[in-house]
């Protein structure tokens, strides 16, 4: 059983803290960075050294379970991670289930790391994660040669039983989905020939990045049904130095909640800002937030810079479909801004959102109208009409185990006229650990709820 699911609550409460919000904070390491460094720096030969690699509960269960497969891995001092991996087709079969926690990419990815090794490998994880569909993920898969044994619609747990004699293929991506690209590709590093995975629409890149960082012959060939990714397998990788930039969808909080406290100015150091992770930035600055991108430069084949926001007046905006892959995570919390702006927002193309740690889409939905803000969802798109300064506020928000709702309705209270908690912020930890503290440190009011 995970942390998530035998923690006690923490209920926590936020309140508009009566100034400005200011200084200079660096967000957590990039979560999903931080999981593709473990997995490949376990599959390639020598040491690879990671630098900021996120310490929140999801990465430590990716850094268990490709401990439990053979890779070294431990963490110096000075925070620096250092793994030694077992090369390609070098794994060996976990002894014990994979517990992943609420680690949905963690778990989609390592899923397609063993598909391509002849062992069985058992997956489970929190109430959440259990939840949550595995099917798009295990299609691709089953047609490399993997089987699988699962719950109703994959869910966990599930058996993963690896193949001997993997099969190559070139896979149509039928939704967009950096975590289904992901898994097919990593399951190509240990098969003969050519992965090719085509995506209609761009999805992340982290994982076409790194797997290059390490050495992969890996192209990107665009055409007419959108870009088609191509990887040789059986290389041969080298360990290397990775540098895990700052989370943007971690440092979407602080960075929302300096836009919406008056007169606030916040500097946010090193985030990664690689651009299908941009759209959230992208649209508050089309809201009229004051954001300024500086000190820009590439790290491990990743752009980075820092970003100094000042207290808005915000208008609401339209956000088209085209724009999710590139801000799927950040939602909720824009949802807080669209909700302090003036006029309405439409927000479109959210079917996505269905299938996250909770149904986030309804979360939006139900957590702004307990706060006093209209939002109507219609099929896949949510109309959010602004409240053009604080909105009321005073409403306990079930967080359902969703670190960004936790994170989210916690900025609203900044925000608003009246205080929001949250009936539990344990989940917080999965993604941005020392969140609370942070915040404080920039003159938040979040503390316990008293009584």
């Amino acid at each position: 059983m995970s942390r998530s699911d035998t923690a006690m609550p923490r209920a926590l409460v936020a309140r508009a803290p009566g100034q400005p919000l200011r200084g200079a904070i660096n967000a957590p390491g990039d979560k999903s960075i931080s999981h593709r460094a473990l997995m490949i720096g376990g599959l390639a030969v020598g040491e690879t050294a990671i630098h900021g690699l996120l310490e929140g509960e999801d990465v430590l269960r990716t850094a268990a379970a490709m401990r439990a497969m053979g890779a070294e891995i431990a963490r110096d001092a000075d925070g620096t991670w250092r793994v030694h991996g077992r090369g390609i087709g070098g794994l060996r079969e976990p002894e014990d289930v994979l517990d992943m926690g609420n680690a949905g990419t963690g778990t989609r990815l390592l899923m397609g790391v063993v598909a391509t090794y002849p062992f069985t490998s058992f997956f489970t994880g929190d109430a959440s994660l259990r939840s949550r569909p595995m099917a798009r993920v295990i299609k691709p898969l089953e047609s490399m040669g993997a089987r699988f044994v699962s719950r109703a619609g994959g869910r966990l747990p599930a058996a993963v039983i690896g193949t001997a004699t993997p099969v190559p293929i070139a896979y149509r991506l039928p939704v967009a989905s950096a975590q289904v690209k992901s898994a097919i590709l990593l399951a190509g590093l240990n098969t003969p020939g050519k992965t090719v995975v085509i995506e209609p629409e761009p999805t992340r890149d982290h994982t076409e990045l790194m797997l290059r960082h390490f050495g992969v012959e890996i192209a990107v060939e665009p055409g007419a049904e959108g870009d088609r990714i191509s990887l040789t397998g059986q290389p041969e990788l080298s360990g290397r130095i990775v540098r895990v930039p700052g989370d943007p969808s971690s440092a979407a909080f602080p960075l929302v909640a300096a836009l919406v406290v008056p007169g606030s100015e916040v500097t946010i150091r090193d985030v990664g800002l690689n651009p299908r992770r941009t759209g959230l930035i992208d649209t508050l600055i089309e809201m009229g937030g004051d954001i300024t991108i500086a000190n820009r430069r590439i790290e491990a084949g990743e752009p980075v810079g820092d970003l100094v926001v000042r207290g808005s007046d915000l208008t609401g905006i339209e956000v088209p479909a085209a724009r999710a892959p590139s801000m799927i995570d950040e939602y909720l919390v824009l949802s807080v801004a669209a909700a302090c702006a003036r006029g309405p927002s439409v927000l479109r193309g959210l079917a996505e959102l269905r299938v996250k740690e909770s149904d986030r889409l309804a979360a939006i939905a139900r957590g702004l109208a307990a706060c006093g803000v209209s939002a109507q969802v219609h099929g896949d798109d949510m109309t959010i009409e602004g409240c053009g300064g604080p909105p009321p506020g005073g409403a306990t928000i079930a967080t359902r185990l969703d670190h960004r709702i936790a994170m989210s309705f916690l900025v609203m209270g900044l925000a608003a006229r009246a205080p929001v908690a949250i009936d539990d912020a344990s989940p917080i930890e999965t993604s941005f650990p020392g969140f609370e503290r942070l915040m404080v440190g920039l003159g938040a009011s979040i503390g316990p709820v008293q009584g």
